[in-house]
């Protein structure tokens, strides 16, 4: 009843617009692309949400296997769902992420990373899943120092609904005075959701921020007017016209609400770079094979 009577008194952010999430084909990997799509080129400033698996992963079966690649202008993240992987990367990391984790990497200037499953997942054999989020970098950041931030699933601060059928793990950002772990560049949240059946929350947000919600599985009430379930609708996009918005679990369910401040810049992208500019673009790929952006052989 609090969560109710509070939203009584706060304005929900209204819904723009809600999508499905595709699959798409990435060389010999098959996972969800609920944006960029024809319809949602971007949701400023996130460039790409890919969500892939759940997979069964074994000795005979392991597409994820992903040899060193580059990045530059964005930081990539990743919130490991399901399974283990082993990340390394050219400024010396090398961490395994297991499930409820979160990596997060400030591309930069450049960084070179691979990621696969760890040996004894393969070995032993086992699901994979997670999300694969691209936040954009702006302009002025774009050419800062790469970093790398592992955090682990049991050190998130965690919010707890008031009927106690949901919980709400803080990745990055602010909720109800609680702090995510992960430093930002810029004003953005995260946050993973895990709620039961009928539980009900309200994630209050800043309205300069843009907000999404992914609903990774289950089915899910938003706002009290509309439905996420999966192979359905399970993108929701939010005007930036209230105080946050309400979910109610229809059934046991788990979303990633992101929101952050749009950059309005201009957007070029190819392959692993987002940039400002095709001049910028091809400056990257020549760093690159100039080295400029470190090195990681192999493994």
């Amino acid at each position: 009843m609090e969560t109710i009577a509070k939203t009584n008194h706060m304005k929900r952010n209204t819904i723009k617009r809600a999508g499905r999430s595709h699959f798409v084909n990435m060389g010999p990997i098959r996972l969800r692309q609920p944006f960029p799509t024809q319809h949602i080129e971007m949701i400023d400033p996130f460039v790409l949400l890919h969500h892939y698996g759940p997979y069964e992963i074994s000795e005979t079966n392991n597409p994820f296997d992903l040899g060193p690649h580059p990045h530059r202008g964005f930081e990539p993240v990743t919130f490991l769902v399901q399974g283990e992987q082993l990340h390394r990367d050219s400024l010396g990391n090398e961490s395994v992420v297991k499930a409820g984790d979160v990596q997060w990497t400030t591309a930069g200037r450049g960084i070179v990373h691979a990621e696969r499953p760890t040996q004894d997942l393969v070995k032993k054999g086992g699901i994979i899943e997670g999300i694969q989020l691209w936040l954009n970098l702006p302009s002025q950041k774009k050419m800062i120092e790469a970093n790398y931030q592992h955090v682990k699933y049991e050190d998130f601060n965690v919010i707890t609904s008031k009927d106690g059928k949901v919980e709400t793990r803080i990745i990055a950002g602010v909720l109800e005075g609680q702090y995510g772990k992960i430093a930002t560049q810029t004003s953005v949240n995260a946050f993973m959701i895990d709620a039961q059946e009928g539980g009900e929350t309200f994630i209050q947000y800043d309205s300069k921020q843009q907000g999404l919600l992914y609903l990774l599985k289950g089915k899910a009430l938003i706002n009290a007017i509309e439905v996420l379930e999966l192979d359905k609708n399970q993108l929701m996009e939010f005007y930036q016209d209230g105080d946050g918005i309400t979910i109610k679990a229809e059934t046991d369910s788990k979303l990633l609400f992101l929101s952050g401040e749009p950059l309005k810049e201009t957007v070029a992208t190819y392959g692993p770079y987002v940039m400002n500019s095709q001049t910028e673009l091809l400056e990257a790929m020549r760093d690159y094979q100039m080295g400029k952006m470190g090195f990681l052989p192999a493994n």
